[in-house]
Formats: C-alpha cells, structure tokens, sequence
C-alpha cells in the first residue's frame, strides 16, 4: 500500500513536468516574446502609448525630404499673401478701380478657403497626404497661369479663389501633419517662419518689378507659377507614398467622411480655435496688405521708405516664429501667448498714439516678432485637445475660418487710419478668445 502510493507520488512526476511545459504557468518562460510582440503592437494603435513614438524631424529618413518640400511649400505661401498688398496700387491703377473694388483680390481666396475646409477631411480619406501635395500646388498653379495672361480683373477675383482653395488645402495638412511630430512647437515655428520668409522677400521683389523695372504687376506672377511647378514635383514626389490607406492607418480613421467634418464642428476646442485665428488672422494680414499705404498717406513717408515698413513688419514676424518657437514651450503655450498679447497690445498703442514715422516703423516691426507664434500655438494647442483622427477636419476648419478674418479685415470699409485704429481693439479681443480656449482647455481634459 505505501508503496503504491509512493509509486502513485512518483509516477505523475515525470508527466506532471511535461504537461507543464505547456502548462499557463510555463507560457511566461517560452513566450515572452510573442507578448511583447503583441504588446507592441497594440501600443501603436494606442493614442496614450504612441506619444513615446512620435515621429521626428529625421526619423524616418524620408521625413527630412517631406519637411523640406513643405518648408519650400510655405515660402511659397507667404509670397502669395503678402504680395497682394504692395501691388494693390498697381492693380488699382491698371484697372481704374477704387478700394473697395481692389480689395476683393483678398475676399475671393477666402471662399477657397471655405470650401477646402469643408473637402479637405474627404481628400485625405481619398487621397491621402499625397493628395494635398498634389490639389494644393496644382489648384495655385491654375490661378497663377490665368493671372500671368492679365485678364479682365472679374476673372482674376475667380481664380484667386482657386489660389485660397490651394492654400487652404496647404495650411491644415502641413500643420496638422507637424502637430502630432515630437518637438512640434519648435517645428510649427519653423515651418511659419518659412511662411514669414516667403512674406519678407516678396514685397521687395513685386515692387522692384514694377518700380525699377517697369514691368506689369501681372508679371510678377511669372515668378509664382515657376515656383508652383516645383512645389508640385518636389511635393508630390516626397509624399507619394501617403496614400489614403496609410492616413487611414495613422489617423485611426476609416468612418463615414462627412462625419469627420460634422464630429470636428461639433466640438467647443475648434470653435475656439477657428475664432482665436479669425482675429488673428485678421490683424496679421491687414497689417502686412495696408502697411504700406497708411505710412505713405498717414505718416507722409516716401515710396520706398514706406514699402521697407512692410519688410520690417514681415521680417519681425519671420524672426518671432522662428525664435519665440523655441521659448514657447519652455513656458507653456497658454502664458506665453498672454504675454506675447500685451506686449503687442501697447506696442499697438504705441504705433497709433505716437504720429513719428520712425517710431511707427519700430514698433510695427515689433507687432510683427510678438504675434508671430499665435498661429502655430493655436494649432498645437487644438491638436493636443483634440482626437487624432479630428485633427484634420478641425485645424482645417480652423485655419479656413481664420482666412475669413485675413479676407474680411483688409476689405476698406473705412480709411486707413481708421483701420489701424481699430488694431488695438482687435488685439484686445485676442485676450476673451485665450481665456475662453483656456476654460475650453479645462472642459475637455
């Protein structure tokens, strides 16, 4: 009997050692690395997890290539709007219109923008980020090539529409691409300090061409559908692996495309946001467009003098981006704009207070370095708040409401000096819409 049982104790022994080699208890000794495996790439799909992985600006190595053709891209933006506002004299004088009339060059890309906020979350369903390199240099190009042949001024109003469509479509992929990059505020600055570039060389050039060399202001379009040719080659080809399935896969989006769009209007943090860069917008371009023609007729300088103000202004501001992107985040986006806000509140003041053509230029270049990192901070700020798979369909939202207030704010529906008196007041609201992004900050965390 005890040796039965003692035969009974020994004899599981053996099996019970081979049973548990694949047992649960032995699955952690053989298997770890399928778990990790599996674990991994779970973390790739997790919103939470991936932020350990995100992207860089040279890893992958092809995003160097990428970050280069949309760096190009947005000097070639900058050149487009803020070469409207030196030659705005010139088209007035081409074709006999008044102010009102010649402003509409800066109301018609705002409908363009509108309509690629409302598409632009559909062609990245469709197309993928190789669309947006595609639609957006091509949609330019179009309007430029009509432009180059001087036609009647109703059919340029049409087409510029097609240059804001272009735009639009480039300002939400390209920021929302680089929003969800590490070290993303240092890249947002970068990137609209390329933007400021294109700005800064553009006046120079346009007014030279007209001025020195006696060309038409048409002509300086020549220059912009070069530039378009190369943007859709370069662009095209960095991103022409980006195909839908692949935006599909890194935006976890494969919904209904028009829910997109309705999910992202429906959220407080992209209403904030499209209103914060609609005042924003507002005042950065009417003041690059009327620069210009308020220190000429206002404070009495001469041509030239007066064109290197508009220089100044977009050279601060490419400066700000570039150098303010790197202080930003060291102290937070929320106070950094605040106190970007009043120094370039009472630099306002100070520009409209103090009637001295030198102080005046000083200071408007000073508005320029202090509201620079406004955009890329909106930006960022709604793309941290927001679901990934949103980030498009809101930031371009954002971005072509905030081309309403670039459209809206140049219309001369008062004189210049009337129009810069109302900077101050426009500037001040930006301080309601930061503390409303603000407690719509607290309401989604």
């Amino acid at each position: 009997m005890v040796s039965g049982t003692t035969t009974i104790e020994l004899q599981p022994r053996a099996p019970e050692n081979a049973v548990l080699q694949h047992s649960k208890e032995q699955l952690p000794l053989h298997e770890p690395p399928k778990e990790d495996h599996r674990l991994s790439e779970t973390q790739t799909h997790d919103p939470e997890n991936a932020v350990e992985a995100l992207p860089r600006w040279n890893y992958p190595r092809q995003n160097i290539w990428r970050l280069a053709s949309i760096f190009f891209a947005f000097i070639n933006f900058g050149m487009n709007d803020a070469s409207l506002g030196p030659l705005l004299p010139y088209i007035q004088e081409d074709y006999s219109l008044n102010y009102t009339v010649a402003s509409l060059v800066f109301l018609s890309p705002f409908v363009g923008y509108i309509v690629a906020s409302l598409v632009a979350d559909r062609l990245h369903l469709r197309f993928g980020k190789r669309g947006m390199a595609i639609f957006s240099p091509i949609s330019r190009l179009l309007a430029y090539v009509v432009i180059d042949a001087h036609p009647p001024f109703p059919v340029i109003i049409v087409f510029l529409s097609f240059a804001g469509f272009g735009n639009g479509l480039l300002d939400g992929a390209w920021n929302t691409y680089l929003s969800e990059m590490d070290k993303a505020n240092e890249l947002l600055g970068l990137l609209h300090g390329c933007y400021g570039a294109g700005a800064v060389i553009a006046p120079s050039i346009a007014t030279a061409m007209v001025v020195k060399y006696g060309l038409g202001w048409w002509q300086f379009f020549y220059i912009m559908t070069a530039l378009m040719v190369v943007e859709l080659v370069v662009c095209t080809a960095a991103f022409w692996e980006e195909t839908s399935r692949v935006y599909k896969l890194k935006s976890r989006n494969d919904t209904d495309e028009k829910g997109m769009t309705r999910r992202a209007m429906k959220q407080k943090t992209t209403w904030v946001a499209a209103i914060f860069l609609f005042a924003y917008m507002g005042v950065e371009v009417s003041t690059g467009g009327y620069i210009v023609i308020f220190m000429t007729q206002v404070r009495h300088g001469q041509p030239f003098s007066s064109g290197l103000t508009a220089t100044g202004f977009w050279l601060g501001f490419t400066v700000g981006r570039v150098v303010l992107g790197f202080v930003t985040p060291k102290i937070g986006e929320r106070l950094a704009v605040v106190i970007y806000l009043i120094i370039a509140i009472g630099l306002e003041l100070l520009f409209w207070l103090v009637p001295q053509f030198i102080i005046s230029a000083v200071a408007i270049a000073l508005v320029g370095f202090f509201i620079g990192p406004f955009f890329p901070a909106a930006v960022l700020m709604a793309s941290r708040l927001l679901p990934k798979e949103l980030h498009v369909a809101a930031v371009g939202f954002a971005a072509a409401f905030g081309g309403g207030g670039a459209a809206l704010y140049v219309l001369p529906l008062v004189t210049p000096t009337q129009l810069y008196r109302l900077h101050s007041l426009e500037l001040l609201t930006h301080v309601d819409f930061l503390s409303w992004s603000a407690q719509s900050s607290r309401d989604q965390v």
